[in-house]
């Protein structure tokens, strides 16, 4: 009898059609597979997750006191769902002061991380069934327009471009768009807008704007630019306000902590925009109970407020994050160079670069041939005792030879030990 409830049970546990078709993140779950073999004893560099060792990144030492001063304070009860208006002051600034963008502390809302910003967004812009163009590769878009339940149409972007997408590839779908999801420094990609595409693309959605007419829902831009403070050699970050103003009633920024000092567990995001649409992403993350931890807040406001200190820590951290991955990519050149099938993509920004590694066809030791993206990345992890995440993971096409590397984990010294590995089993197929 206890087992025929048991069975009926099972049977009744019927969910809603987009839970029962929702994957969780495959980064995530890539990387802690990688790291349960870790834990075995495998000996594998996981360059996977976009994270930080934080004894090698350590998140800035002023950051550390504050947290604790906030703590001592006593600063543990509920924050205003918005974010503390002091962070929010302090925002305002920054974002004054190092990019030109000028907005209220009405038009900024502070969440736990950036993800609330982005969920609250979709669900602010996009109702049932509306369209979703986003690029790909890009971060977790194809799963936000399936939690929204909204309809995603998946630019595939190109490697001459640097992976970014262009006007003319967003172009055919325009008119269909109720959002238009970007980021730069794009994650995965560790590359950026150049001004004149993100122009051609500022006026694209202007125009279309424009021919919709004032009664009409507009077409507007998620800017996701949670990396532009990583920006390395002669890369710029352009952003659409900057670029055009009348881009402001359309664009709602992503922006936070967690990458540019290295604070992904502290969970302090951002977002700013439209002050209707913001008051509206307001009243959905209050319902989600999506905000930063009080005594954060408290720390983060005073900290932004330290100019001196942000900037000795940006000065040092950018530094270090450049060299690591100049070091990768120039192995992979040299591979290049030495007649291996892998290319990459000079660094522009982000902790991330772009790696090619195409093995179609070659045959490991034990006879098995390599015939699929799948088998490069078993070979990379159990050969090469390397773990990459291929651009799959991020939307583009299964059979796409191209990975993302990423170095917030590893030291200088390993990269040399790491590479040699990977040469070494390059050099084993035939």
């Amino acid at each position: 009898m206890a087992t025929a409830t048991a069975e009926l049970k099972e049977k009744n546990l019927i969910v809603s059609s987009m839970a029962e078709t929702l994957i969780g993140s495959e980064i995530i779950f890539l990387a802690w597979q990688i790291n349960e073999k870790i834990a075995k004893g495998q000996k594998i560099s996981n360059l996977t997750i976009g994270d930080f060792n934080p004894k090698i990144f350590p998140i800035p030492q002023g950051l550390r006191d504050e947290i604790k001063r906030a703590y001592d304070e006593n600063e543990t009860n509920y924050p205003p769902a918005e974010g503390s208006m002091d962070l929010r002051k302090e925002i305002s600034k920054y974002m004054s002061k190092r990019l030109g963008l000028n907005y209220g502390t009405d038009e900024i809302l502070v969440t736990s991380g950036a993800r609330p910003v982005i969920f609250a967004a979709y669900n602010t812009v996009v109702d049932v069934d509306e369209t979703v163009i986003f690029p790909v590769p890009s971060w977790n878009n194809n799963h936000y327009t399936h939690l929204t339940r909204s309809r995603a149409i998946t630019v595939e972007t190109r490697p001459e471009n640097n992976f970014m997408p262009t006007a003319d590839e967003l172009r055919p779908f325009i008119r269909e768009a109720n959002l238009i999801s970007l980021c730069s420094p794009l994650n995965p990609t560790g590359t950026a807008f150049s001004e004149q595409e993100l122009k051609n693309i500022c006026e694209l959605v202007l125009e279309e704007n424009d021919r919709r007419g004032a009664e009409a829902k507009p077409v507007y831009i998620l800017y996701d630019q949670v990396y532009w403070q990583l920006t390395h050699g002669d890369t710029k970050h352009y952003n659409p306000v900057s670029i055009d103003p009348g881009m402001k009633d359309y664009t709602i920024f992503v922006d936070g902590i967690s990458k540019v000092f290295a604070s992904t567990g502290v969970r302090v995001g951002w977002g700013f925009g439209p002050k209707k649409l913001i008051d509206k992403m307001k009243s959905i993350t209050s319902h989600m109970g999506a905000w930063a931890p009080k005594a954060e807040q408290v720390a983060v406001s005073r900290f932004l407020a330290n100019e001196k200190a942000v900037d000795e820590y940006l000065s040092k951290f950018k530094v270090e994050i450049a060299d690591r991955l100049h070091g990768f990519y120039d192995r992979f050149i040299q591979l290049k160079n030495e007649g291996y099938n892998v290319d990459a993509i000079a660094p522009q920004a982000s902790i991330f670069m772009t790696v090619k590694v195409d093995l179609i066809g070659k045959k490991k030791p034990d006879g098995k041939v390599i015939s699929c993206t799948q088998d490069i990345t078993d070979f990379l992890i159990e050969d090469a005792k390397i773990a990459l995440v291929p651009f799959a993971s991020f939307g583009s096409s299964p059979d796409s030879r191209w990975y993302r590397v990423s170095v917030g984990t590893c030291t200088l010294e390993q990269i040399n030990s790491i590479m040699n590995d990977f040469r070494e089993a390059l050099s084993k197929l035939s």
